[in-house]
């Protein structure tokens, strides 16, 4: 068997094995197979597909590519809940200490922001003293003893995928179901939860554009999950519009607060209930419209927000400032963008307003880059909203002042205002089981 071999059974549209999609795994992970060939493979697989077991196969040889994780030890309970990108979407600081508080064991590793789409990692990160980084007896105990814990995402884990996703990135393969399914499941596999929830967007926030390739993504991977012993829930959800009003690490952090303290904000509140009660549900073996009155019960009560706290703290971070988030440092330099002329809100382009929040600070252009964790956009008008010449659209915050002009040329561009309001649209659009 050689690397050429199965480069041409993939070119000319023949099943792979799963010995040899091993063979091949093995050899990238271990430098034996240049990635010249890789590049190859990878092109032949986003022209001709691969079928379900191909994937379920690529997917499970992926996860087992470096270090696993066991979490039999909560007896069924571990749920994990992953999201594929999106602007404004805080749902895990909302949904991790709704599970916990109900029960579940929520062990999560969570990557960074890059590009348009933020990291939760980030978002936790602007929490003074929170650690990101506690040594894996610590992480474990955490979510023993307090029911969550989210820390950043470990190399160690599927590192097959860093490296097939480099390659991606650089040979225009990156949209390609199999692969972007297999590297979202490798890394929920091999981190050991029993029931997995997948938040899958589509829109112009999203990398999926259109609601039926976010389906068709989303029924791959709970296909996969479930070819791999996994119980897996798939919401598909809207991000035609950035999600809630905050649009930043902090501000988002506030924004996550301030709904468990019982504020109104309606397409975040909905989305974290249907995920909540997904990863209820799964874990805990009841009906779903059980779980959602629990769940509902779980954020009108406090109990939520108990556990917030709860979380926080025993991953080091200073609670004072979730109790009161005044205490967060603001921004130097703020502006409000104002509506240049009237009507409705017909469309907004979700990437750019995102892209508008990098630009003030708030995420990256590249890996390295440094954070503003004060900067991002606090939205007054969404898609719908009526708006006359003058009503403030949003408000911008960065420390460096000479981006506020950039930025506010980017949120003007990507707002479109008509003269007949749009129809309106579900957050949640469907759950796939």
């Amino acid at each position: 068997m050689t690397a050429s071999e199965i480069i041409n059974k993939k070119r000319d549209k023949t099943h792979l094995t799963f010995g040899e999609i091993k063979f091949f795994i093995d050899g990238i992970v271990s430098g034996t197979i240049p990635d010249y060939q890789t590049s190859a493979l990878l092109m032949a697989i986003f022209l001709n597909g691969m079928t379900d077991k191909e994937t379920s196969d690529l997917t499970k040889v992926m996860a087992n590519s470096g270090r696993t994780l066991n979490l039999d030890m909560f007896g069924g309970l571990a749920v994990d809940k992953h999201s594929t990108g999106g602007v404004g979407d805080k749902t895990t600081l909302v949904v991790a200490p709704i599970a916990a508080s109900l029960g579940c064991k929520v062990a999560k590793m969570s990557g960074r922001g890059l590009g348009f789409t933020g990291g939760t990692v980030d978002k936790l990160s602007s929490i003074p003293g929170y650690n990101i980084t506690p040594d894996f007896d610590t992480f474990i105990s955490t979510v023993k003893n307090v029911g969550v814990s989210v820390v950043g995402q470990s190399e160690s884990f599927a590192p097959a995928d860093k490296k097939l996703y480099a390659l991606r990135d650089v040979t225009a393969t990156v949209d390609s179901i199999p692969l972007i399914a297999s590297s979202v499941m490798s890394k929920k596999i091999a981190t050991g939860s029993n029931s997995i929830v997948l938040d899958v967007k589509f829109g112009s926030g999203a990398f999926m554009k259109t609601p039926e390739r976010a389906c068709e993504l989303a029924e791959k991977m709970v296909s996969i999950g479930k070819n791999c012993g996994k119980k897996v829930a798939a919401v598909v959800t809207d991000m035609s519009k950035p999600l809630g009003y905050a649009i930043g690490n902090t501000l988002e952090v506030i924004e996550a607060v301030n709904l468990l303290k019982g504020a109104n904000i309606p397409d975040l509140y909905d989305e974290c209930v249907v995920i909540a009660a997904n990863m209820v549900s799964l874990a805990k073996k009841i009906p779903l419209g059980t779980a959602v009155e629990m769940v509902k019960e779980c954020i009108s009560s406090g109990a939520a927000y108990v556990k917030f706290l709860e979380w926080i703290s025993a991953q080091g971070g200073d609670v004072s400032y979730i109790e009161n988030t005044g205490k967060f440092p603001a921004a130097a330099h703020k502006l409000e963008v104002l509506a240049e002329n009237s009507g409705y809100i017909v469309e907004m382009d979700t990437e750019k307003i995102g892209v508008c929040a990098g630009i003030l600070g708030a995420g990256r252009a590249a890996a390295d880059d440094t954070i503003d964790y004060c900067a991002g956009i606090i939205l007054d008008k969404k898609t719908g909203d009526s708006v006359k010449t003058g009503d403030r659209l949003c408000t911008l915050y960065t420390n460096d002042k000479n981006k506020i002009a950039d930025a506010e040329k980017m949120h003007l561009s990507a707002v479109k205002i008509g003269g007949t309001p749009p129809q309106k649209t579900p957050t949640v659009y469907k759950t796939i089981l």
